[in-house]
């Protein structure tokens, strides 16, 4: 059985994390294997958007406690050689793919689990679905990009509080908060994300590529304004952007090749 499944239907690639039993825990063997999966999709030019989801009805419990506590055991100074290796290539992929993602989340989503859906594009939440933090409770901080999408997300006194206090929260209570993301009933997450997902596929994908990386890149309102600049201009040499203005004037539905 392999840990992370690759789905691929049209233009959309489905990432399963395929560890039900242990709700999704992330041992070596799934953290290596959801880093190629993503590296994979992302050199695909025929994916044109990804869903990123669990199986068996939760998302992601964040790291496997045992397979850490024997690393801790066996190889002490080799324990977080995985942030490296593993969760910051994971989470930058998510982040910077030039594609949009959507994380579906159902059940528990935790620690790098909260990292990975907060570094996808959009968010579709089980009303059901438990958040957390989840690290200063095992006397470790933040990895997984979570130091810097809590607070863009939710503001820096709430971040505060959801890092120190490390308590689990609702997708209701998120949402509230800043956590964008569309709220669904329990078991439709991965559907609803699929809609979603076909629905950005179909879209000018060159333009939501351009679009990630200025949201993400903003360091000034200076920087912003000449990064946008650029990218206009880029993006105006496109057959999606001439075909879409042809289509505006004529006054039929655009369509949209990536190109």
């Amino acid at each position: 059985m392999s840990s992370v499944v690759i789905e691929r239907h049209d233009a959309v690639a489905t990432i399963t994390i395929n560890r039900p039993e242990r709700r999704n825990a992330l041992n070596t063997e799934v953290k290596v294997a959801l880093r190629d999966a993503l590296m994979q999709v992302t050199r695909e030019p025929e994916v044109r958007a990804v869903v990123l989801t669990g199986a068996g009805g939760h998302f992601c419990a964040g790291q496997d406690l045992a397979e850490h506590a024997a690393t801790l055991e066996a190889a002490p100074d080799q324990v977080f050689a995985t942030v490296d290796a593993h969760y910051a290539p994971i989470t930058l992929a998510l982040a910077t793919m030039p594609k949009p993602v959507i994380a579906a989340v159902e059940g528990v989503c935790v620690g790098a689990g909260l990292g990975f859906a907060l570094a996808a594009d959009l968010r579709v939440f089980s009303r059901e679905a438990v958040l957390a933090t989840a690290f200063t409770g095992i006397g470790l901080t933040c990895d997984s990009g979570l130091s810097y999408t809590l607070p863009r997300a939710v503001g820096e006194a709430r971040a505060r509080e959801l890092v120190l206090l490390a308590e689990s929260f609702t997708a209701e209570q998120a949402t509230a908060w800043g956590i964008a993301g569309r709220l669904t009933s329990p078991g439709a997450a991965l559907e609803d994300a699929l809609a979603l997902a076909r629905r950005l596929a179909a879209g000018p994908t060159s333009a939501y590529a351009e679009s990630k990386r200025l949201l993400a890149g903003s360091t000034s309102l200076e920087h912003s304004v000449a990064d946008e600049s650029a990218a206009q201009t880029r993006l105006g040499q496109t057959a999606d952007h001439r075909g879409a203005v042809a289509a505006f004037l004529a006054k039929t539905t655009p369509t949209f090749t990536g190109r």
